[in-house]
Parts: C-alpha cells; structure tokens; sequence
C-alpha cells in the first residue's frame, strides 16, 4: 500500500526551494475565466505578476500562486471563497487521475474510513510540498492537518480563514477515497494571527 502511494510524486523540483505545485494557479485560472472571461483572467495574471502561465510539468514559484490568489480575494472578496473551493476540488481530481495509481484507490475505498484515512494522511504528508511550498505541514492524526507560514496566505490579515482552496482538496480526496461524508473544515488561519498556523479539521458525518 504505501509502495504504491509513493509514485504520487509531481516533479524531482520538490526540494529545491520556495515551490508550489502548478495547480494552485492552473485550477483557479477556470474559476477566473468563469466569471470574467479570457480578459479577467490575463488582467489578474498581470496584477500578480504572473507573466508565464505554468505548464503543469513542473513546480513553479510559490510567490505566483499566492499572489495569484491574494488578488482573486482582494478584486472577488464575495467570490473568491467558492472560487478557490472549485479550484481545490479541480486539484483533487487531478491528483487522482494522475499522481494517486488506481490499484491504491481500489484498496483505499474497500478498507475501512478510519484504516483508509490514516494510510491517505501519510500519503498526503510525504507530498505536502505539492501544496504547502514552504510551509510547515504535520499531521495531527488522520484527520487533522497542520500548515504553519502558509504562504498562500503569507503577509495577510482576516477575522475569518482564508484557506478555501487547501480544505477543498482535502475534503474531495477524503470523499472520494476514505467515505463520501467527510467534510473539511479550516478551524484556523495565518492570517487571523501572526501567531496562529493553517488548521484543518476532517470530520466524518454519519449517516
């Protein structure tokens, strides 16, 4: 089981510094155009400062993607939350059709929701770099995640969290692979406090 879980890898570019998986900004540009068209989304690529759409083969500068993302909440502060929420769950899905083998989301889905949830915790904590860049990211257990210096919300200031997309790509792996009844939540933020971390808590509802 976590043989297979181990080919979920992205690029060799992992450790190389302040990266961030190109689908922080390629599932967002959709949401973007959804709303705005083809016009939107290049005006916000320039406001960010991202001149080079990635190319979804490579990690790419964790400062786009939070930039990208701080002027999609500062220009769309009523959208912005269920934007990133579909942007997320547009990662999650990528994630399994290309970086999670079928044969470990068969096993995944046929084990028990508590058994499934921590063999999926450990997976998701040995590819973080995916979605955390430089950010810290524990496991609080299977079903509680920990991002400290979040730097999609770096330099931020909010009395709510912020963190839409992350709690979406948890949600929807979680839905898809432990049970469909999982739900995640962000029960703190970066950027309500320069002390507090990203926290995110899974919660299994029973029917």
């Amino acid at each position: 089981m976590e043989a297979a879980l181990s080919k979920w890898r992205t690029s060799e570019d992992a450790h190389r510094g302040a990266l961030i998986g190109p689908n922080a900004i390629l599932q967002l540009l959709p949401q973007i155009e959804r709303i705005g068209g083809e016009a939107r989304v290049a005006q916000m690529l320039a406001e960010a400062g991202v001149f080079e759409v990635p190319d979804g083969l490579h990690m790419i500068p964790e400062g786009d993607a939070a930039r990208l993302h701080q002027v999609l909440r500062r220009d769309e502060p009523v959208l912005a939350p269920e934007l990133a929420a579909e942007a997320g769950r547009g990662t999650a899905e990528y994630i399994l059709a290309h970086r999670i083998p079928r044969p470990a989301q068969w096993l995944l889905k046929a084990l028990p929701a508590p058994l499934a949830a921590r063999s999926l915790a450990r997976a998701i904590s040995k590819h973080a770099w995916t979605f955390a860049g430089s950010g810290r990211f524990v496991a609080r257990g299977p079903w509680r995640f920990e991002i400290a210096d979040n730097p999609i919300v770096h330099g931020e200031h909010s009395e709510s969290p912020l963190c839409q997309w992350h709690a979406a790509v948890f949600e929807h792996l979680y839905r898809v692979l432990v049970h469909p009844n999982v739900t995640c939540r962000e029960v703190s933020c970066c950027a309500m406090s320069p002390n507090s971390s990203c926290q995110f808590e899974l919660t299994l509802a029973r029917s």
